[in-house]
């Protein structure tokens, strides 16, 4: 990702003579007023060598200004990223390129980039003298644990003269943007219950399963085999058709993020909050790198791919695509102002494929309203995070209600959920292997009799 620009060096000379004028250093004012006040003790004491010496100390400040504004520097810059998108506590390197594009060279360049403070503090550059058509790279690095969309930039240029009486400042209007993601971990394939049966375990949806009669063919394409022409089809169309090829039943899954305001206590980087949003990005990546179809759905009942995408990664082709949409759109979620799932559950009625979902603190209405969720058919695994055992240290829970986490736990499970609760202190791996466990054991009694299925291909 790489953006580039000229200074600006087009404005009329009193503009740049005012800009020069405005931009004197501490020193350059200060030879300018210690000139002034030479000139008026000479004029008031009569002494033509001390308004000699004064005029001198006025006039040099103010030559270097239209020395450094007639000198008309061309510089390009450009700035990329490596890379542009990255995990929250990771790395990225800033790429800085400087080029004299005038025909005279430059005098001592500051070069300075305009980094929001969480990324670190503002890099800064002194550049020698570049020749004419010469150029100078330098990079940074930049680093935050908060994930989130930080624009990089503007990029500035200072210009000062040999005796650092004046200092031109010039900026670049490009922009860049870092785009730093939630932090994922690899996941262990398990057998989670409900996953569409009829894909993997060799098993195949034909599209004709009783004879010719059946069959459903499309037009011919360059470079399929003669022998699958249906010539019945062809006499019938009076072009040549060709039998279709069975295709695997490609499984759906949908991962649910409750970003309800009132269900998460604290923030932070180490916050219920972003474990669930780190949750949830695990879950997406590995279900994709698994051949799912995978949509990101939030309480509030966004979304993501979205309806262009009919609200679930397409092809395979298609899945790198929705794996950067869906985790750019995980980099600048926040909480929302919904005190309940409905709109959630709406739009998951009727689908059926699995869903795993990552709850917050969930109340007696709201912990019914996910039992019904999960329908027959369907798999469903939560991760249920307590509140009780996510809030400040310090903070006594209230009498009970460890005991209400463990009835509304239950409440899930008895619909057909597999439930894990989630404390503080391990990421998701653990869980997502207790998840795998309870869906093998206990997985065809309670979703139903669905069959299970290895989280890998077969």
């Amino acid at each position: 990702m790489a953006s580039g620009e000229r200074t600006p060096t087009d404005d009329g000379d009193g503009g740049g003579l005012r800009a020069a004028l405005s931009g004197l250093t501490t020193r350059g004012r200060s030879f300018l007023a210690a000139g002034i006040a030479a000139g008026v003790c000479a004029y008031v004491l009569g002494q033509a060598d001390l308004l000699r010496v004064g005029l001198l100390l006025a006039a040099l400040p103010l030559v270097c200004a239209v020395a450094l504004v007639r000198a008309r520097h061309r510089v390009a810059g450009t700035r990329w990223l490596s890379p542009s998108r990255v995990p929250a506590g990771t790395e990225a390197r800033v790429h800085l390129r400087v080029e004299n594009v005038s025909r005279p060279p430059t005098g001592l360049l500051m070069l300075q980039d305009k980094v929001p403070y969480v990324l670190g503090p503002r890099p800064r550059f002194v550049l020698d003298r570049v020749e004419a058509g010469g150029r100078r790279e330098v990079s940074y690095r930049v680093r935050s644990d908060l994930r989130g969309r930080y624009p990089l930039g503007p990029l500035q240029l200072r210009l000062s003269d040999p005796f650092g009486m004046c200092e031109l400042i010039r900026s670049f209007g490009a922009y860049d943007t870092l785009v730093v993601v939630p932090r994922t971990e690899p996941l262990s394939p398990v057998r989670l219950s409900g996953e569409a049966p009829g894909y993997g375990e060799g098993q195949q949806r034909s599209t004709a399963l009783a004879g010719d009669d059946d069959v459903i063919p499309r037009g011919y394409r360059h470079g399929d085999d003669l022998r699958r022409v249906h010539w019945r089809s062809t006499a019938r169309h009076g072009e040549l058709m060709v039998r279709r090829e069975e295709q695997p039943q490609r499984p759906r899954c949908t991962v649910l993020l409750d970003t309800r305001r009132a269900a998460y206590q604290g923030a932070g980087p180490d916050s219920a909050f972003e474990w669930a949003v780190s949750g949830a990005a695990s879950a997406l990546v590995h279900m994709l790198e698994r051949g799912f179809a995978v949509r990101l759905l939030t309480d509030d009942g966004n979304a993501v791919p979205g309806e262009a995408a009919g609200g679930f990664a397409g092809s395979t082709q298609e899945s790198a695509d929705s794996s950067g949409l869906m985790m750019d759109a995980l980099a600048v979620i926040d909480h929302s102002d919904g005190d309940g799932l409905s709109r959630a559950y709406d739009v998951l009625r009727g689908d059926d494929g699995l869903l795993i979902a990552f709850f917050g603190d969930l109340d007696e209405e709201q912990a019914a309203l996910a039992a019904r969720m999960r329908r027959r058919g369907r798999g469903a695994v939560a991760f249920v995070l307590d509140g009780t055992a996510w809030g400040p240290p310090d903070d006594v829970p209230p009498a009970g209600a460890r005991e209400a986490f463990e009835r509304r736990l239950r409440l899930l499970r008895a619909s057909g959920w597999t439930a894990v609760a989630v404390e503080p202190g391990s990421g998701l791996a653990p869980y997502w292997r207790q998840a795998g466990r309870g869906a093998a054991v206990d997985g065809p009694a309670a979703v139903g009799g669905t069959t299970g299925f290895s989280g890998g291909r077969s």
